[in-house]
């Protein structure tokens, strides 16, 4: 009995139960949160009035509904399905126009469902069992989250009738013949489905293949008898349904045929370009489909072909692009620390609209209007997805950790999972996270106004006033004084115009570059703190929306940057499409200023580099004084949530790593290694 009881076999019984445990709740957790944005969506879909939700789904229904009259299906320009779509469809819409859209929406969502266990049982094997048992919540989760999903179910779509029959067929049912009678219906309702026909002949399914084209001449012909006049007007009229819905140039068609067409290109040029163009993605994606096939991936083989489907298809509406979604199961990267790159882009790119990935500037509109499409071409034809024959499929190069520094109090940190990660981490997914991250910081600072007009500004001026009274009863309110007395110095107000338009992002920027560049482990450190800073400034903003001095009427200040104030039109200092002018406490202008002259005082080497940091938020806050953009008191937010910043990122993270990158001179170049030294090493 002593040997038992010491042997740790019951240790480890405890330790096992504890994993099972935690991940039966980790797994619940992932339930609840899919169920939640189960209900979310269905609670904006059916609490938004009839006139405004299911819209494509009401022109098929409603008094004057296009299968409910004796003309053709296409008269209405929301109808751009197939004529076997529009047989199947009114039986359906019959009864969802009964249920008042209510059994629409709900069937979708168990479409969506269906989707998402499909998809989570298709992952190429082998998967731990952790990976299996949260995949399916996981999937559901981002399909309610994603574009197609939102808009399927808002506009009473059936876009993802067709990608869950393909994966029925690769995935569920049984038998070739059953494989190649889903695709059929698949490729009848969309026919550019027809692609995943040369997928599984090259594979070896020659009677899924023979199956699936069977059935869609079946379908396309039961149509053609039903219909002839409408199949004529799809198949030779349109050509395929070229033509049908909105505008091919418009910004929802992410095909390439509407990304020439926006480009400029029109006629006979555009036309053989594009079917140029359509021919080489689709060799180049069955090809790496097939292989990808052959290698066990056959969930990625199938979300290669959907995405050169996409690709090659005349119009491709946002709501038809759920294979870039599922394209997110390949693996890229040899590093662990690149792993995420693709994921966390492809589930950005189908989740966020294309304005909150890239910057609104006329450079950028080729790549911003056309995202998607350059999505699925990049998993379609570039993304060196990794073979599950190579080593760094199931064991990716580990990332290397910084030792452990000891802190003042014993519990810290309080996540000790969020380590001092040596390596730099990987640029692209840094670029996209900033990019993503400031997007959502305009979105959120511009809802946070308390209203934008009356209400709004009434109450920021009220603040405004209070402000001002607790400034004069501490004799700081130096506003107008500093704000008159540098208008009549013509170059030293220049200088304050031009340092307070210019060096908000630039200097934040040149501080992350540089940290990024030379102190890896460091940059991770001031990132940290820099994004809890501006967390925390957006609740300021959100409970305190606060009149700067320039939108007080009162009070007589020159606004010298944005020039003069009409104080009688009723919406000035209003939400504007850059801005909102009410979030002045905390001043993040003084705030970010403070964080760069705070890292450049902590990681600098010499005594004139820390010096010269500190001029920046100097200077910073005179400008904001003297240009009348914020009171005194919003500077003293502004060094708080900078302070409340820099104390969560130790809190959470503990202190910083003693260990960074030091160069390593190697024989005709120089390198930079991961070695564990102390920072006042590597600063010297």
């Amino acid at each position: 009995m002593a040997n038992v009881e010491h042997s740790g076999r019951a240790a480890d019984t405890f330790g096992t139960a504890t994993t099972e445990t935690r991940l039966l709740a980790a797994r619940l957790g992932l339930w609840a949160v899919a169920a939640v944005l189960a209900v979310r969506q269905l609670t904006v879909v059916l609490t938004t009035p009839r006139t405004e939700r299911l819209t494509d789904l009401e022109t098929w229904v409603g008094p004057h509904g296009v299968l409910h009259v004796n003309g053709s299906i296409y008269d209405s320009t929301k109808f751009t399905g197939t004529p076997f779509g529009g047989l199947v469809l009114k039986p359906l819409t019959r009864s969802a126009q009964a249920a008042l859209g209510w059994g629409w929406t709900f069937g979708t969502l168990i479409l969506v469902v269906a989707l998402g266990l499909v998809a989570a049982r298709a992952l190429p094997q082998p998967i731990g069992r952790r990976t299996s048992l949260l995949a399916a919540p996981v999937a559901i989760s981002l399909l309610m989250l994603s574009l197609p999903v939102r808009n399927a179910l808002w506009l009473g779509q059936t876009s993802i009738i067709p990608v869950l029959l393909v994966l029925l067929g690769c995935f569920t049912v049984r038998g070739q013949r059953g494989s190649g009678l889903c695709i059929g219906l698949a490729a009848a309702l969309q026919p550019t489905m027809l692609l995943f026909a040369p997928l599984l002949w090259f594979t070896g399914r020659r009677r899924a293949t023979a199956a699936t084209a069977g059935t869609f001449a079946a379908c396309t012909a039961l149509a053609w008898a039903a219909l002839p006049h409408d199949s004529y007007t799809y198949w030779v009229h349109h050509m395929a349904g070229t033509g049908l819905g909105g505008k091919a140039d418009a910004l929802g068609n992410q095909s390439l045929h509407g990304a020439l067409l926006r480009l400029g290109l029109t006629g006979p040029l555009e036309i053989a370009l594009f079917l140029v163009l359509a021919a080489a993605v689709a060799a180049l994606a069955l090809r790496r489909a097939v292989r990808y096939a052959h290698d066990g991936q056959l969930l990625l083989a199938v979300a290669i072909t959907g995405c050169a489907a996409i690709a090659v298809s005349p119009t491709a509406w946002q709501y038809q692009l759920l294979w870039v979604l599922l394209a997110l199961v390949g693996r890229v990267g040899k590093r662990a620390s690149d792993r995420y790159v693709w994921p966390v882009a492809v589930v950005l790119v189908t989740s966020l609209p294309a304005k909150m990935m890239l910057p609104n500037m006329p450079a950028m509109y080729p790549l911003r209007d056309n995202l998607v499409l350059l999505a699925a071409l990049a998993a379609a034809a570039a993304v060196p997805f990794l073979s599950r024959t190579s080593p760094s499929y199931q064991t990716p190069i580990p990332t290397r950790y910084a030792p452990a520094v000891p802190a003042r109090f014993r519990r810290i940190p309080l996540l000790p999972f969020l380590s001092r990660v040596l390596t730099r981490p990987n640029l692209l997914l840094e670029l996209l996270l900033i990019r993503v991250v400031y997007a959502a910081y305009q979105q959120v600072r511009l809802a946070a106004t308390g209203g934008t007009n009356s209400g709004g500004r009434a109450r920021a001026e009220h603040h405004g006033h209070i402000v001002l009274d607790i400034e004069r009863f501490l004799h700081i309110d130096i506003e107008h004084a500093v704000n008159h007395a540098v208008v009549k110095i013509g170059w030293l107000r220049h200088f304050f115009d031009f340092y307070y338009e210019s060096f908000h992002f630039v200097v934040p920027l040149t501080v992350l570059a540089v940290l990024y560049w030379r102190r890896p482990v460091d940059y991770r450190w001031a990132r940290a703190s820099l994004g809890f800073a501006t967390f925390l400034a957006l609740i300021g903003f959100w409970l305190f929306p606060l009149a700067p001095p320039r939108l007080m009427p009162t009070l007589g200040m020159i606004d010298t940057v944005h020039g003069v104030q009409d104080f009688s039109k009723p919406d000035y200092g209003t939400l504007t499409a850059l801005t909102n002018q009410y979030a002045a406490m905390p001043s993040l202008h003084f705030g970010w200023a403070l964080w760069c002259g705070v890292v450049i005082a902590v990681i600098a080497p010499k005594w004139w580099m820390k010096a010269l940091g500190l001029l920046h938020p100097l200077f910073t806050v005179s400008a904001i004084v003297a240009t009348g953009n914020h009171w005194v008191l919003d500077a003293v937010g502004g060094a708080a949530v900078v302070s409340a910043g820099f104390g969560l990122s130790y809190l959470l993270q503990g202190p910083r790593a003693a260990a960074g990158p030091t160069a390593v001179k190697i024989p005709g170049r120089r390198r930079y290694e991961d070695t564990e030294l102390s920072a006042d090493t590597i600063g010297s």
